[in-house]
């Protein structure tokens, strides 16, 4: 990690100072019970808080396992987010199982461990996914309220778009009447322009039939090129945190948040066939007494597709025969809890440019890193405004009479939504990629609408051992085929003529050939971070999947779960939009039923 100037740690601290004093300090400040315990303070968890407490007469606890996101550097700074890597305090430091296709190799798997959850961490990307993605929830769930036209005011009900740092006029990026200025979370288009932009833009109108400039890819039809809209508002990271639980609501005298605090288990006071949930078990550490609360109305669980299935299992709520092996006592079988585990492989590009002012220094050079951390500082602005320069994405599908279609049925929802994305980055990324002496850019490629599906898997009854994660990345011929169609596309793109000044060589691999392409895509793929689906919603009929249309977890009573562990497909998108908005139709539903 690179040093960081005091006055510049200070000065932020500064800027960043939360209501820390209204956060519990220990377990003796908790209630005697609450009307709601929500287990995880991260993207959904946090909404479902705000949200419920605007009833005074709701009394709403937040168990966050992890720290305060407050006065943490490489949390706010966006060009920072890099660095919240494994081996950090704000990471649950998962590890996978080793990956078939990922030639054996067991990969991190990171989950924000902290205020805000992965929303603390992540890479910023707003984007919601195609109207395909949500008509189609409507459609698995048969609820018509998961379809975009319903959607589309929890878009705006979270979303408030603010101008980007640097203050340009932004006509022809962006269409304002897609998006909202009046929700809570800010976001923002890219605040510091790099020589990437206009050669991006100028190679969609080049290269149009297969690149098309997209002034806007949030309206629900995201395929082609245009600018990228983040969760950065004044040149700072927007969580689930800042947004959510700013001051103003922290300060509600009807919420309580404590930290460093795990929750072991969901306590049932009765079994099959009816199980009751009316209280978390919870303790600060593995060696920390174990210590019980009451919910008088709902428990909710908010803690990740891998945790949620986690304290469920735990709970004795999952697959019989490992319920069984493992010496928890069931309370309600149910096989599909850990199953449907769907995430987004991702392959770094890259290629040597001529452009000394790609942000590769920053990397090399601590006095320049501390020079520009200190301008962020100072105004909030210059590259620090940015994750690494990335202004623009690129969406695609694989042409229609590909010949993979004779072999597979297309897993995406439908025409509007993508089989790959692209983006770029001003630089050589370290985390992904390693340090290089030059300049350089990378196109990280990946697969939005993947075949492949994992599971979790447990081997230990202590609820602080973490469970095996087998995401079971490009297992699936499919989700090879377009990976390499992606890098095909990517390397197509950098060959228009916008390029012929610019990129000089690939830094990555000459390969051609699919075996050639496959073996790289094998040794050099990782996640995403788009793990979701591993407590499903399906219709209130199905006999399968986790939970219903309601987030009530089939077949008990007193339980809902919110967050990403829901989703019934991955959408063709980054995923943190979608929780936001499935986390505020969650909040509406329960708020009407206790009304």
């Amino acid at each position: 990690m690179l040093s960081f100037l005091s006055v510049a740690t200070i000065a932020f601290a500064a800027l960043f100072q939360q209501a820390n004093a209204v956060l519990l300090s220990n377990f003796s400040e908790l209630r005697a019970s609450y009307d709601f315990i929500i287990i995880g303070g991260g993207t959904a968890g946090l909404v479902v808080a705000n949200r419920l407490t605007e009833n005074a007469d709701f009394k709403v606890l937040v168990i966050e396992a992890g720290v305060s996101d407050a006065n943490i550097v490489d949390v706010q700074v966006p060009y920072l987010s890099t660095f919240l890597a494994k081996g950090t305090p704000y990471d649950w430091n998962f590890t996978t199982t080793p990956q078939i296709g990922l030639g054996g190799r067991s990969i991190d798997y990171p989950f924000g461990h902290l205020l805000g959850g992965s929303s603390s961490v992540n890479h910023f990307t707003y984007t919601r996914g195609s109207t395909d993605d949500y008509n189609r929830y409507a459609s698995l769930t048969g609820d018509s309220g998961w379809s975009w036209s319903n959607m589309l005011k929890y878009f705006f009900k979270n979303e408030k778009l603010t101008p980007p740092a640097d203050n340009r006029d932004t006509t022809g990026e962006i269409i304002p009447a897609v998006h909202s200025t009046t929700g809570i979370m800010g976001d923002s288009l890219g605040g510091f322009l790099t020589p990437l932009d206009h050669r991006i833009v100028s190679t969609s109108s080049q290269l149009s039939w297969e690149f098309p400039y997209n002034q806007d890819m949030n309206s629900g039809r995201p395929l082609g090129v245009g600018w990228l809209v983040n969760t950065i508002m004044n040149g700072a990271r927007v969580s689930s945190s800042t947004s959510y639980l700013a001051p103003k609501y922290l300060s509600r005298a009807n919420l309580d948040v404590i930290l460093n605090t795990r929750v072991t288990r969901i306590l049932s006071t009765s079994s099959v066939p009816t199980p009751v949930f009316t209280g978390v078990e919870f303790a600060a550490s593995a060696e920390g007494p174990l210590l019980s609360l009451n919910a008088t109305k709902e428990v909710i669980l908010s803690a990740g597709n891998v945790g949620s299935p986690h304290i469920l299992v735990h709970s004795g709520v999952g697959p019989p025969a490992m319920l069984s092996a493992l010496g928890i006592p069931l309370v309600m079988s149910n096989p599909s809890v850990g199953q449907n585990l769907t995430d987004q492989p991702l392959l770094p590009l890259a290629w040597s440019v001529n452009n000394p002012d790609s942000f590769d220094d920053f990397v090399r050079n601590t006095t320049l890193f501390n020079q520009t951390l200190v301008q962020w500082t100072q105004n909030r602005t210059g590259p620090f405004v940015t994750s690494a320069g990335v202004n623009h994405l690129a969406w695609n599908r694989i042409a229609s009479n590909a010949t993979i279609w004779t072999q597979f049925t297309d897993p995406s929802a439908g025409p509007n939504s993508a089989h790959f994305e692209m983006l770029f980055f001003n630089q050589l990324l370290a985390d992904l990629v390693g340090t290089g002496d030059g300049n350089f850019m990378t196109i990280v490629v990946s697969v939005t609408s993947p075949l492949s599906r994992g599971q979790l898997t447990w081997n230990s009854s202590n609820p602080f051992d973490p469970p095996n994660i087998n995401p079971n990345i490009l297992s699936s011929p499919f989700d090879m085929f377009v990976m390499r169609e992606a890098i095909r596309s990517a390397r197509r793109f950098v060959a228009a003529p916008a390029w012929s000044d610019y990129v000089i060589a690939s830094a990555s691999t000459n390969a051609t050939s699919d075996a050639q392409l496959n073996t790289f895509i094998s040794a050099n793929s990782l996640s995403l971070y788009q793990s979701c689906s591993t407590n499903s919603m399906t219709s209130y009929k199905s006999t399968y999947g986790v939970v219903n249309p309601d987030f009530k977890v089939k077949r008990v009573q007193g339980l809902r779960v919110i967050d990403a562990s829901v989703l019934p497909k991955v959408p063709s998108a980054h995923l943190q939009v979608a929780v936001y908005a499935f986390a505020e139709r969650a909040s509406d539903i329960i708020k009407a039923e206790w009304a």
